[in-house]
């Protein structure tokens, strides 16, 4: 079997990570005897310096020919002054825009190899926590128009628009059902439709595609409880669904609270091939280049991209265990360092991963 794969560095420690990131790949296609093709294109704040665009035709046409998409990070403060429509950040919302994308998925999980490193209370954290957030990608107030800036009565102005149509919600409600399947069964739609237009057809829409799977459970949580039940009870939840600006605050929420945004990954999905895979954290431009970054998310979204991008459930299982047993001798980066632990670099970590996969 060959595969083709676009790697996207981007920024600050992009580059070193995503290297970690590939070198696990191809040790997981060795071992497995397939073949894998790497092709690199420019993204974010390196392409607006190369070609002054932060989504350049030529990547999205690369991205287009792929089976999967492997990204690191985009942004920096070095780009802070570009005008909104070049910042790094519109690459990144682009190619989710020309690849379809409109399922995120951020996994959250504590394991048992870093408890310590929980932001939890022991009491909290020993109730364990394995959640997933299906965030809707195209939508909301991040998209929505009319937007912009202007003066009324001689004051500033700025203003977004929150807006979802029936089908956008009811296409992530069943990636968030079809995921559920697959784990503990439990979905738990979040909105604010005490106060929300928006919310209250986004909670009818849900509530009709539920009856398609009457093997989940569903439930339903305004936002600001939801925010609160994470911290107080993690363990609750299974599958949270919700839309892009909720989403994007919960997930961070969630995934912080393990202890390391150094630690988890992201998928974003669409209807078809290809989909793109990430860490969820950002661009780090103070620690690039020093190799201490924390490669795990990275080889973690590797390990998604073979489960959910190539359809190859066994060599994914294969990094994930091989990631724990790094964790399990005691090999920490900069960010979850703990005592008596043995500190590694940003390629010592990669390649500790990659020993276990040969393994």
């Amino acid at each position: 079997m060959e595969k083709r794969i676009c790697l996207l560095p981007g920024d600050g420690i992009g580059p070193e990570i995503l290297e970690q990131g590939v070198l696990v790949l191809k040790k997981a296609f060795a071992v497995s005897g397939h073949t894998l093709h790497c092709e690199t294109a420019l993204i974010g704040g390196a392409a607006l310096d190369a070609v002054g665009h932060p989504l350049p035709e030529a990547t999205i046409a690369m991205c287009k020919d792929s089976d999967a998409v492997f990204l690191a990070a985009v942004g920096g403060p070095k780009w802070d002054q570009i005008q909104p429509e070049l910042r790094p950040e519109r690459g990144l919302l682009g190619i989710r825009k020309a690849l379809g994308l409109f399922a995120n998925l951020r996994p959250a999980v504590l394991l048992p190899q870093l408890a310590k490193a929980c932001l939890l209370r022991p009491d909290i954290a020993r109730k364990g926590l394995d959640l997933i957030v299906v965030r809707e990608l195209t939508g909301d107030i991040y998209f929505g128009e009319p937007r912009g800036l202007s003066v009324r009565d001689g004051k500033r102005v700025g203003f977004n628009t929150m807006i979802y149509d029936e089908e956008e919600i009811r296409r992530i409600a069943r990636v968030a059902f079809e995921t559920a399947l697959t784990r503990r069964k439990k979905v738990c739609s979040v909105e604010k439709s005490n106060v929300l237009e928006t919310s209250r057809l986004w909670k009818e829409v849900v509530c009709e595609v539920a009856k398609e799977y009457p093997d989940v459970e569903l439930s339903h949580l305004y936002v600001d409880n939801a925010a609160m039940q994470l911290v107080r009870d993690p363990s609750q939840f299974d599958v949270i669904v919700t839309g892009n600006i909720f989403g994007d605050i919960l997930s961070d929420e969630a995934s912080v609270i393990t202890g390391s945004l150094g630690l988890l990954p992201s998928a974003s999905l669409g209807a078809s091939k290809p989909g793109l895979f990430e860490p969820v954290h950002g661009s780090a431009p103070d620690i690039a280049g020093k190799d201490i970054a924390n490669p795990l998310a990275t080889i973690l979204s590797a390990a998604m991209l073979l489960r959910l991008g190539l359809g190859m459930p066994e060599e994914a299982a294969m990094v994930e265990k091989a990631v724990q047993k790094v964790l399990e001798e005691g090999y920490r980066t900069q960010d979850i360092m703990e005592p008596e632990a043995h500190l590694v670099g940003c390629k010592e970590m990669g390649q500790r991963v990659c020993a276990h996969i040969a393994a």
